[in-house]
């Protein structure tokens, strides 16, 4: 595994890489409060298997440039899609995971030319809901708004995230809880890797944009939601994930018809990191459908 930028749609993404450039790209993109160390046990072992692997932090997150932009899926994907020509590839396999996850399936209708195959991790392809999402949760949870909707005033998260040891807390509290099944995969040095990307004045602002931009992104969506997914895609679900349990990818075979489901079980919401080995053996037989000589996926 090694260390790189790729430079796209006019910033510099922080990658972790490994494989043959000339094989098949697969990327892997991370969920929230992450950066491209969540793939750190599938790296080598995908690229092995005969493929070209990076795993960026995403555009706002990690040592990923901070452009003061709106964080939708246009300006977001649409960097994606320009990391996969500007190293040279046609097309990718690409897996997300968490607010990776909820990209990709948006990817794979907004740029099908560039998607060979999706990986979906904890995160489902959902239907599109029939009014915009945080409008929803706002009328859901009136009484109790959820983070999603605490998320939305700019500069209120920040200000709380501030409090005692800041962005040490906050790690701390979101990976160590109902959400984890297995405590030992964030031991202090794991956590000290996401504390030491959040510390930094500013660096939880980018990544937070991504969810105020959710009722942007429904508006968006609605000229490609309607596109059915032609690609072969696979979705490992936790088993125990509290917060998308393998429940929610009830119906995704409507929308994309050549799916795999795959249930880890004894697993959270930190799927790769928690169950890495069960999380390589689905990704790698998944993969076995784009062998090394697949010349689209160059």
């Amino acid at each position: 595994m090694r260390e790189r930028f790729v430079v796209a749609n006019g910033i510099r993404l922080y990658c972790l890489e490994a494989g043959n450039p000339s094989d098949p790209l697969v990327l892997l993109l991370h969920g929230f409060p992450e950066i491209s160390y969540s793939w750190r046990f599938q790296i080598d072992v995908i690229a092995a298997a005969g493929f070209h692997v990076v795993a960026p932090d995403l555009p706002g997150y990690g040592r990923s440039d901070k452009p003061d932009v709106t964080y939708d899926i246009e300006y977001v994907n649409g960097t994606i899609a320009a990391m996969v020509t500007a190293m040279g590839h046609n097309q990718c396999v690409i897996a997300g995971h968490d607010w990776g996850g909820i990209l990709v399936w948006h990817f794979a209708r907004q740029f099908p030319e560039l998607t060979a195959g999706v990986i979906g991790v904890n995160t489902p392809d959902l239907p599109r809901t029939p009014i915009p999402p945080v409008e929803m949760l706002r009328a859901i949870f009136a009484d109790t708004p959820i983070y999603i909707i605490q998320f939305q005033q700019r500069g209120l998260a920040e200000w709380v995230f501030s409090w005692g040891r800041g962005a040490d807390d906050f790690i701390e509290m979101i990976f160590i809880n109902e959400m984890n099944k297995n405590l030992a995969a964030f031991s202090p040095d794991v956590l000290e890797v996401y504390k030491a990307a959040f510390r930094p004045a500013g660096a939880l602002t980018p990544p937070i944009e991504y969810y105020r931009n959710m009722d942007r992104n429904w508006q968006l969506s609605e000229a490609w939601h309607e596109r059915t997914i032609e690609v072969p895609c696979l979705m490992i679900c936790g088993a125990d994930d509290p917060v998308l349990p393998p429940a929610m990818t009830v119906g995704m075979e409507d929308r994309i018809p050549k799916l795999t489901k795959v249930v880890i079980e004894n697993c959270g919401h930190w799927t790769q990191q928690e169950q890495p080995a069960a999380t390589n053996v689905a990704i790698l037989e998944f993969l076995g459908n784009f062998g090394s000589g697949a010349e689209a996926l160059r």
